[in-house]
């Protein structure tokens, strides 16, 4: 009996064990889900305002924001490309960690075009500017090398496999193509050949021999006298023969 409590004791601590895990395990899911939707719609804001800064604001704050959106738009797109060649190409790892590196330099520039948004010397922000479109159009640059060198590897990885199998489908077509007899294996059975009718049937008169026939004992070899045996019993008339009348006694 104790044994038998002790195993169910286990069973329902092994359960709620599972049970935890499955509901930090669901929790942590979404709570990355909210975050990615969150930072995602945040992102987007950004976006969004900096478009407008850009159009809007005449001046410094203008290429300011122009600035902020060139960088953010270039490097989030070399991101996901990277990211999405490296699940199918192992050969973009050296690439993901060298955009890592520029990742980071390309964070600090855009930390300080934030914090110049609100500088009210323009004509300081005016000095700033030209070293600061020179570092963006840097780092910029550097991705979209990244981003454009890692697409056309992936398209010269498409063509070659593509030439690979139009070159396979081409042999093929030409094997099926080629419909010459195959020939037969030694010791192959061949089928039996059927006789000529006219061979079977001989007409009457024809020239052709027969067997001989058996020999005639000598007359002065014993002969057999025939086994006494019962009459055979008449054989019943066919349907269409007709019964022999009796003859008429005088």
């Amino acid at each position: 009996m104790e044994v038998v409590v002790t195993v169910v004791v286990l069973l329902f601590v092994l359960f709620v064990a599972l049970g935890v895990y499955a509901t930090v395990k669901a929790v942590g899911a979404a709570k990355r889900g909210v975050d990615r939707t969150l930072t995602q719609a945040r992102r987007t804001v950004e976006d969004t305002t900096l478009r407008a800064k850009s159009y809007a604001q005449p001046g410094p704050a203008g290429e300011l924001a122009q600035l902020r959106l060139s960088l953010r738009t270039s490097m989030r797109a070399t991101q996901e490309a990277l990211r999405a060649g490296a699940a199918e190409d192992a050969g973009l790892s050296e690439s993901l960690a060298l955009f890592a590196r520029l990742s980071t330099h390309g964070q600090e520039l855009d930390a300080t075009l934030r914090h110049l948004e609100s500088e009210p010397d323009k004509a300081v922000l005016a000095q700033r500017i030209p070293e600061l479109r020179r570092r963006t159009e840097r780092i910029t640059a550097s991705a979209d090398s990244l981003r454009w060198a890692a697409r056309d590897r992936a398209r010269r990885f498409t063509e070659d496999e593509l030439d690979s199998l139009s070159a396979q489908i081409d042999v093929e077509a030409g094997a099926l193509r080629h419909w010459a007899p195959v020939p037969e294996a030694p010791g192959t059975p061949q089928p039996a050949e059927w006789p000529d009718p006219a061979a079977r049937s001989e007409p009457p008169g024809s020239g052709a021999t027969r067997a001989p026939s058996a020999p005639t004992p000598p007359e002065d070899s014993p002969r057999e006298r025939p086994a006494l045996t019962e009459p055979a019993p008449p054989q019943a008339p066919y349907p269409w023969e007709r019964k022999s009348r009796p003859e008429n006694t005088t």
